[in-house]
C-alpha cells in the first residue's frame, strides 16, 4: 500500500496539482488584496463613500461588558455578535468574479495558442486514388454525360 501511495505521489499530474494549488492560493491572495485595496475603495468613492466591508445587519444582542464600537463589523464579531456581514460577502463575490475573469482569459489564451499550433501543421496527404477508382470515376462520368442511366446520376464513388 505504502508502494503505491509513493508511486502515485511521484506522478507528474499529483505534483502538477500541488503547484497549481499553492500558486492558485497566492494568487487568490493577490486578487483578495487588488479587491479590497483597489477595487472597493473606488466603487465606495463613486458610490458616495460607502465602505462595503463594514456592511452588516446585526442578529443578537450586544454583550454588557461590550466597549467596542457598534458600526464596527471586525469588532462586534469578535465580541461573538451574530451578524450578517452582506458587505464582506459583496467583496467576496467581486473577488470571484475578478478570479473567473481571469482563468476564462488564460483558457481563452490557451485555446487559441493550441487552435494556432495545430492550424501550423500541415495536413496528412491525401493517399493517391487507385487506377480502378480513377476508372469508375471515369465510367461514371461517361454515364452521367450521355443520360443512359439515370441511377449512375446518383451514384457516389468511395473518397467523394
Amino acid at each position: 500500500m505504502f508502494n503505491e501511495f509513493r508511486k502515485f505521489i511521484a506522478r507528474g499530474n499529483v505534483i502538477d496539482l500541488a503547484i497549481a494549488v499553492i500558486i492558485g492560493a497566492a494568487f487568490g491572495k493577490i486578487v483578495t488584496s487588488l479587491t479590497d485595496d483597489i477595487i472597493m475603495p473606488i466603487i465606495g468613492k463613486l458610490s458616495g463613500g460607502l465602505d462595503f466591508s463594514s456592511h452588516f445587519v446585526r442578529l443578537g444582542s450586544i454583550p454588557a461588558d461590550y466597549k467596542g464600537s457598534l458600526t464596527s463589523y471586525a469588532d462586534l464579531k469578535k465580541a461573538g455578535v451574530p451578524l450578517v456581514g452582506y458587505g464582506q460577502f459583496v467583496t467576496q463575490v467581486v473577488d470571484f468574479v475578478i478570479i473567473a475573469f481571469i482563468i476564462f482569459l488564460i483558457v481563452r489564451g490557451v485555446n487559441r495558442a493550441a487552435e494556432a499550433f495545430e492550424g501550423g501543421k500541415e495536413a496528412p496527404p491525401t493517399p493517391a486514388d487507385s487506377p480502378e477508382v480513377l476508372l469508375l470515376r471515369e465510367i461514371r462520368d461517361e454515364l452521367r454525360s450521355t443520360g443512359t442511366s439515370t441511377k449512375a446520376k446518383d451514384l457516389p464513388l468511395e473518397g467523394e
